[in-house]
């Protein structure tokens, strides 16, 4: 039996059809993807294994019953409260969470407990997005839907590599840009990454020149361009103040070149259907709000807005970031968008939740409550599906700041990430395919999440973990719920309740909502509200939430260029991975693409640094360090580094790359600059590099030990700055063998070592070690494991006879490596659909197509080739 469930992964909100038995194909009436799915929900099923899960809670590492755990929970938490205030409570949530269960957390912090001590990992990829919001429209409104990039004739895409982070809405626009050979499409990123091949212009601008740019853009508009001086005279104020501000910048400053600017200038300014869509190159910077607003003017000023084909468009990271806003899940906002420094805000939710106090001011954003947590300030601390230790910037800072916190509770589907480790009590909450709820996508469409698998062990639902400790702090029947839908209706009915503020935000035809039709409820955009249509866009005819209900341009300025030693880092995600691989990493597949952390260096930087393609970099900051993996590559600038942030300390030994990311952040979002940060880098003198197939998982050893898992067990990338004295015990370290047989092919001349471990007959590990980076077939070796390979095919590190090396693989979907395909393109192979129908690769999610556009390119260092 088949269930219509969402995709737990980015913010494009897909709809999934799932089974028990881990059959996942695209919902064709999902409004989101209409059937389509990247690579990563495509392989769903994968995933959702009890490998590694927390199946009952835990205090002190022991297994105990849910009495215990929230009698100990809720009377830390108490105690806190009593001694310290409330203010020395803090809660962490996640995007992962469903509605329901941000609610509840955010319903018992703020209204109950009495603070505002609750951010979201969303502050770090979606908060300087609300900030402009707040500031150009009086409210978190996300104008348009996703027809929007279909209807266009110019879309603008900023700082966001849609090919690989919202690989749908990519496959949207590259269908409608085939169907319309006229639509345009302008990639603005510092990188030239999978986006930039569906682009007819790339703009390679400076870090952070996105102000110069659409200052510029701004500026032009004045001047020559289509200023709808109806639109803003009726409804917009500041448009004066901000065109002096932009004249006053330099356009130049965006590291462009005149032509190219000219070039994009006229394009923005004669196309009247333009779509500007940004993400986290906008959002995760010291001036990300500045950057939302520069790019609003533009829109507001041209009048560009709430019409079919146009308008600004905010893309999210997680499934429930906007759920997330909706609820007030950020430190700074009330549930349904209300403001905490409003009053009569405040006293309306207070009235409505019938809780004890409210809380009066902000709470701790999540770089601020982490600093607090340092400073003893936090007394008891809860972490909701999320994983801080690892994604936060100063990763490993973070991770001391949670050890100096006295009660630590950490809510998880696994027993171990960085941040578990750290934990006191540890809940087992249910995970993807185990709980009911509803999330909300990146054009404000509400879709359910829905359980087809049974809840394994001890495992709870966040919402009910929630309440259960609410219930035992005091607090009563306020979270007396019984089921989801039951959260659901009073979050519905607070929006009914709150009507008269005139807000964005309208669930009120939602407030009586039954269980039936909450089981059944199709995807709906909001606004939803009582006896009107539901949906569409916003501002079209102004109506914008400011108390004269005009727009607010701002007067922008452009951050002045700085100088500075080093390289500067610019972090990001890959095609086939989420965040920190907690489910992603489970998929041998996925983990096929890029199975071990690397950055991106400028080939004269690695010149600079003698460091060769697949040697080690040493990059350091704060006196924290990673290592990384050399890719050297002119997508990136000189003077610059780009590296994913998905591996963790669980997955690497020398730990996140987030250990090295400074904590700066924007003043008005209190969002992190995680592309920006300053770092030094060298070459790392490896004395030995190896690589490690085995049945079985591999153990951290060495200075930098990458693992991931296999189609037959687990590899892991290991090198060391220590001598290789004994590699048999090395071996033995690494992949835990006992008994059997080792046979063991030592070089000394040459430097090599080549070992075998047979079990039964079947082969079991093999570790291959040289001075330099290994150079086998990966592939061939991990093939081998659990079969009856001979020693000699198992050493010597490359398929024999007609069996042909696949290479590394660029199509997870479908297993095609990189040497099928250049086979293929050597065949003759002169276009993607050939590419296609000669490998397979390209056929199921399309994700891939890119780099097999890449392959095509004369003279270019195709993602796809490293």
């Amino acid at each position: 039996m088949s269930t219509c469930t969402t995709c737990p992964y980015c913010g494009v909100g897909c709809g999934v059809i799932a089974s028990p038995d881990g059959t996942i194909k695209g919902d064709p009436d999902h409004p989101a993807n209409y059937g389509r799915l990247c690579s990563k929900g495509s392989a769903l099923g994968e995933t959702i294994d009890l490998d590694g899960r927390l199946l009952a809670p835990r205090i002190g590492g022991k297994d105990v019953d849910w009495d215990s755990a929230i009698k100990l929970v809720a009377h830390r938490f108490s105690d806190a409260i009593r001694d310290h205030g409330p203010d020395s409570i803090a809660f962490y949530v996640s995007g992962q969470l469903l509605t329901e269960d941000y609610y509840v957390a955010n319903k018992l912090m703020k209204g109950y407990i009495g603070s505002a001590n609750i951010d979201t990992n969303s502050r770090l990829c979606m908060a300087s997005s609300v900030a402009g919001h707040k500031r150009a429209f009086g409210s978190d409104t996300v104008p348009g839907t996703y027809e929007d990039l279909e209807e266009a004739d110019l879309i603008v895409l900023v700082g966001s590599n849609l090919a690989w982070c919202h690989p749908v809405l990519h496959q949207r626009i590259a269908a409608a840009k085939s169907a319309r050979p006229g639509m345009r499409v302008v990639n603005v990123d510092p990188r030239r990454t999978a986006t930039s091949q569906l682009a007819d212009l790339h703009l390679q601008i400076a870090p952070d020149g996105d102000i110069a740019l659409f200052n510029g853009l701004l500026a032009h508009i004045a001047a020559e361009g289509p200023v709808n001086k109806a639109y803003v005279s009726t409804h917009v104020n500041g448009f004066a103040a901000a065109v002096a501000a932009a004249e006053c910048s330099n356009p130049r400053d965006s590291g462009l070149s005149a032509e190219s600017l000219a070039q994009f200038y006229a394009m923005w300014a004669g196309t009247e259907k333009v779509v500007t869509v940004y993400s986290q190159g906008v959002n995760q910077s010291a001036c990300g709000s500045d950057k939302v607003n520069a790019i609003l003017n533009c829109h507001l000023a041209t009048g560009r807005i709430g019409r079919p084909g146009m308008g600004p468009f905010s893309v999210t990271g997680q499934p429930n970031a906007m759920g997330g806003r909706e609820v007030g899940g950020l430190a700074n906002m009330l549930a349904n968008h209300l403001d905490i420094e409003n009053a009569e805000h405040r006293d309306a939710v207070q009235a409505f939740w019938r809780s004890p106090t409210i809380c009066t001011a902000p709470g701790l954003k999540a770089v601020d409550l982490f600093q607090a947590c340092a400073e003893g300030k936090i007394k008891a601390l809860w972490v909701m599906s999320t994983n801080p230790a690892a994604s936060m910037p100063d990763a490993a800072g973070v991770a001391e700041a949670i050890g100096h916190v006295p009660f630590t509770v950490v809510s998880d589907i696994m027993v171990r990430t960085d941040t578990c480790d750290l934990a006191d009590v540890l809940l087992p909450a249910a995970g993807w395919g185990e709980k009911n709820g509803t999330v909300t996508n990146s054009e404000r469409r509400i879709s359910r999440q829905r359980a087809f698998l049974p809840v394994p062990g001890m495992v709870r639902p966040d919402w009910q973990i929630i309440c259960d400790v609410a219930r035992e702090m005091g607090y009563g029947t306020a979270f007396d719920f019984d089921s989801p839908a039951a959260v659901f209706r009073e979050y519905a009915a607070l929006s009914a309740a709150v009507t008269q503020f005139g807000r964005d935000f309208d669930i009120s035809g939602l407030a009586d909502i039954s269980d039936a039709d909450y089981a059944s409820f199709a995807p709906a955009q909001w606004p939803i509200p009582n006896q009107k249509s539901a949906g569409g866009r916003f501002f079209e005819d102004g109506g914008f939430y400011h108390p004269d209900g005009r727009a607010r341009m701002l007067p922008i300025s452009a951050p002045l260029a700085h100088v500075a030693n080093g390289f500067q880092l610019n972090t990001g995600r890959i095609r086939d991975q989420w965040h920190t691989m907690t489910r992603t990493g489970k998929s041998a597949r996925l983990g096929a693409h890029m199975a071990e952390p690397y950055v991106e260096v400028h080939p004269d930087d690695a010149k600079n640094l003698e460091v060769g393609a697949t040697e080690l970099i040493e990059i350091e900051a704060g006196g924290h360090r990673s290592l990384l993996r050399a890719l050297p590559t002119d997508r990136v600038s000189k003077g610059a580094l780009f590296a994913p942030m998905h591996w963790t300390r669980q997955r690497n030994a020398s730990g996140p790359v987030n250990a090295v990311v400074h904590t700066r952040v924007d003043p008005v979002s209190g969002q992190p600059a995680l592309k920006s940060g300053r770092v030094s880098a060298r070459k790392f003198d490896a004395a030995w590099y190896g690589f490690v197939a085995t049945a079985h998982p591999v153990r951290q050893y060495g200075a930098y030990c990458a693992v991931a898992r296999t189609v037959t067990g687990w590899q892991a990338e290991v090198a060391d700055g220590r001598p290789l004295n004994d590699a048999l015990a090395t071996f033995k370290v690494l992949t835990s063998v006992q008994g059997g047989e080792i046979s063991e092919m030592n070089d000394r001349t040459a430097g090599l070592v080549r070992i075998a471990h047979r079990v039964e007959g079947k082969l079991n590990a093999v570790m291959f070690c040289a001075p330099g980076p290994v150079a086998v077939s990966r592939a061939h070796a991990i093939a081998l494991i659990g079969t009856d390979a001979q020693v000699t095919d198992a050493l010597s590190g490359r398929a024999r006879g007609a069996a042909l090396d696949p290479g590394a693989t660029v199509c997870a979907c479908m297993g095609v490596g990189l040497n099928d395909l250049r086979r293929a393109v050597a065949l003759g192979a002169t276009s993607i659909d050939a590419l296609s129908a000669a490998t397979g690769a390209g056929i199921n999610c399309g994700a891939c197509r890119p780099e097999l556009a890449g392959l095509l390119l004369p003279a270019t260092d195709a993602i796809a080739a490293e």
